[in-house]
């Protein structure tokens, strides 16, 4: 069956790079990180290829084996807003953790997001798996909350935070000057809500935005992190390893949605993807090589520990294979500790072959602009994808693919050539989001 939708793209906007030591390529600026030009470029550059969002990933623990774009980068909801300024179309999502925070403040600094941006606003939300993390909010390592703990505040956080997005109507505030009647009281509502982790009375003090709710992104891709995104996520952020797996997790997404009586087309399922793109083979190639000798082996032990909750990988031998490590990493990124694991011990490599390929992936998603065009084409029509969040592995990656890949898809009628609509709902396809109040009337 031939596909009536579109495909769909995001940039993920990593400064100096989501590898350990791509900060050292001559290509990159050591400040890229904490340079709101380079942000604004990327984004601009993402709207130029009509891309539905730009991402703004986060994590709220560090240590001196912590990548260099972790040790130094902006909190995502202060550059977000000012990319809104400096962009018209493109969607603005942003990483805030359920775990470490609270569902008034974040509701409101989204919804004042959506209002700056005019409807583009979206909220990627995590449950923060690392449990040092608890060291940085008044606690200690033992009250970091197990991974179902986490899911079980998220699934309540949202609900809390979806509330206060309605605490107006869409018509609420009338601003009558001769009658000196600023809003209709009829339509304020005080959620006045109490669970078992937050009591939160509301209302909250901003209106509904053009969209009526920020979007939801949802990134977990553990079974927890399928039901949270069954039942509130409108979008989701995963890895895509290959073809099959994909597959077998876009079913299994898009049948969860629809176990819980949503509609699964207005969930939309975005594999990460890093592309490497060349003239020729030989030149992608040399672009990924030029990254992996900039790669210490200490170094990628060290990126590889963050996933294990920065467990030591040098108390091993490299060139055994992976070692047995039970239940380390369960707690922390669980379906990415699973996953290695599993290629690990399937592929029978060494840990040195694994710390490598983590600290410098070669995805599917390697070679000519043709090529990678077809591998998107073929992921979508073959329900592995919606769309496709692009991050940047070598310098100019994301120009390359802005303007060797986007027209190629657009010349097969498989992409937009223009935004559709003027909010991130719109342009996802989705629809308006109906405020709660709205429906029971109803």
């Amino acid at each position: 069956m031939v596909r009536q939708d579109k495909i769909r793209f995001g940039a993920i906007i990593h400064g100096v790079g989501g590898n350990i030591s791509s900060w050292r390529h001559p290509k990159v600026a050591s400040n890229q990180s904490v340079s709101l030009p380079f942000y604004i470029q990327q984004a601009q550059k993402a709207e130029q290829g009509k891309f539905d969002v730009a991402f703004i990933a986060d994590g709220l623990f560090i240590n001196e084996k912590s990548i260099p774009h972790f040790l130094n980068r902006f909190e995502p909801l202060t550059l977000l807003s000012a990319l809104a300024v400096s962009t018209n179309h493109i969607g603005l999502v942003g990483t805030v953790s359920t775990s470490y925070s609270e569902p008034f403040t974040v509701a409101r600094q989204f919804a004042s997001l959506d209002h700056i941006s005019n409807g583009r606003a979206g909220w990627n939300v995590v449950t923060t798996p690392l449990e040092s993390t608890a060291l940085n909010y008044n606690k200690t390592i033992d009250q970091h909350p197990s991974h179902a703990e986490r899911y079980q505040i998220a699934e309540e956080y949202l609900e809390v935070t979806k509330g206060l997005w309605d605490s107006w109507d869409d018509d609420a505030f009338i601003a009558d000057v001769e009658n000196d009647v600023f809003f209709d009281p009829a339509k304020l509502h005080t959620l006045q809500h109490k669970g078992k982790y937050f009591s939160v009375q509301g209302p909250l003090n901003i209106a509904r935005s053009k969209q009526g709710q920020p979007v939801i992104f949802q990134a977990g891709s553990s079974d927890a992190g399928i039901r949270l995104a069954a039942k509130d996520a409108d979008a989701i952020f995963t890895h895509g390893a290959s073809l099959e797996e994909a597959q077998k997790f876009y079913k299994k997404v898009k049948t969860a949605v629809a176990d819980v009586g949503r509609n699964p087309d207005e969930v939309k399922i975005f594999p990460g993807i890093s592309p490497i793109i060349g003239d020729t083979i030989e030149e992608a190639e040399a672009k990924y090589q030029e990254i992996v000798e900039l790669v210490s082996i200490e170094r990628a032990l060290a990126y590889l520990g963050r996933y294990f909750d920065h467990h030591d990988f040098t108390q091993y031998d490299v060139d055994a294979l992976f070692p047995e490590l039970g239940d380390i990493g369960a707690n922390s990124f669980r379906s990415t500790t699973d996953y290695i694991k599993t290629y690990a011990k399937e592929e029978g490599l060494t840990l040195r072959q694994v710390a490598l390929r983590e600290a410098t992936p070669k995805t599917t998603f390697f070679g000519t602009a043709e090529q990678i065009a077809d591998l998107v084409q073929e992921w979508f029509e073959k329900e592995a994808a919606d769309g496709f969040i692009v991050a940047v592995t070598v310098p100019d990656a994301l120009d390359d693919f802005v303007d060797k890949v986007v027209p190629i898809l657009q010349a097969r009628g498989l992409y937009r050539e223009q935004y559709e609509a003027d909010t991130l709902r719109g342009n996802l396809g989705l629809p308006f989001k109906e405020s709660r109040y709205v429906t029971q009337s109803v």
